[in-house]
């Protein structure tokens, strides 16, 4: 589903993505690790075509053809949905208005009270108040909220591939039960993820679910492996696994 090949960033002088190579079957679930500054970040606006790294070279392929001539909003609507590590705060747009206006791209919302509908369904999963629906963007929102807003979107859009930038970073312990149940239900119903997070605390509530472990350094992959990998780094820490795949 998603093909990455040699991909390199320089979005001004420092070179932050080198040659980069990454692959993900349709629904499979795979998790990137590594420090800060190491490029998950930038890997994950660069799929989502965050327009300050635009300029790649290399290819992304999704689902078969090559993602650099289409704009953000075209690869959602092709199923590539990215939750961001800070969500923003949008004036003048209220979420409700924004989620109605999410479901008139998607096939099967024609009347009104069918998306009515799909977004109480979805407030209920998320445990998210149905009187927040009235606020802009984000407003007011506490971190673990704006976390949940984002897994609202993407169970409603129901994407091919959610990238999850962080969703664990500034939130309370409930929250972090939260986002686990609900890559459950979007891994389960097909979506494939890649996750990105230092720790694996989030991870304990995926019912041990196959995944791929992938460790960033400098810009690139240097040692993958299963979900073993995640309790290694948190015994050892980047350092050591580095020193240990003579990855530095």
């Amino acid at each position: 589903m998603l093909e990455v090949n040699n991909l390199a960033v320089k979005p001004d002088e420092e070179v932050i993505l080198r040659d980069l190579n990454f692959h993900a079957d349709p629904g499979s679930f795979h998790v990137i690790m590594g420090p800060n500054g190491s490029g998950k970040s930038t890997l994950a606006r660069t799929l989502a075509g965050h327009p300050e790294y635009e300029n790649y070279r290399g290819s992304i392929g999704f689902k078969g053809h090559e993602l650099a001539s289409l704009n953000p909003e075209e690869r959602l609507l092709e199923g590539l949905m990215l939750g961001f590590q800070h969500p923003p705060r949008i004036e003048g747009v209220k979420i409700e208005r924004f989620l109605k206006q999410v479901l008139n791209k998607l096939e099967g919302y024609e009347k009104e009270g069918e998306k009515e509908e799909a977004i109480k369904s979805a407030t209920r999963a998320l445990d998210f108040p149905e009187k927040v629906l009235n606020r802009n963007i984000n407003d007011g929102l506490s971190g673990g909220e704006r976390k949940r807003l984002e897994l609202l979107q993407a169970r409603l859009i129901n994407p091919d591939l959610l990238i999850l930038d962080e969703p664990d970073s500034g939130v309370d312990v409930d929250s972090l039960g939260l986002i686990s149940r609900e890559m459950n239900y979007l891994h389960d119903n097909g979506t494939g993820i890649i996750l990105i997070t230092h720790y694996g605390n989030l991870l304990e509530g995926l019912g041990g679910r196959e995944m791929k472990v992938h460790l960033f350094k400098d810009g690139k992959i240097v040692t993958s492996g299963e979900e073993d990998l995640i309790r290694e780094v948190e015994e050892k820490g980047f350092n050591r696994i580095y020193e240990e795949c003579d990855c530095n």
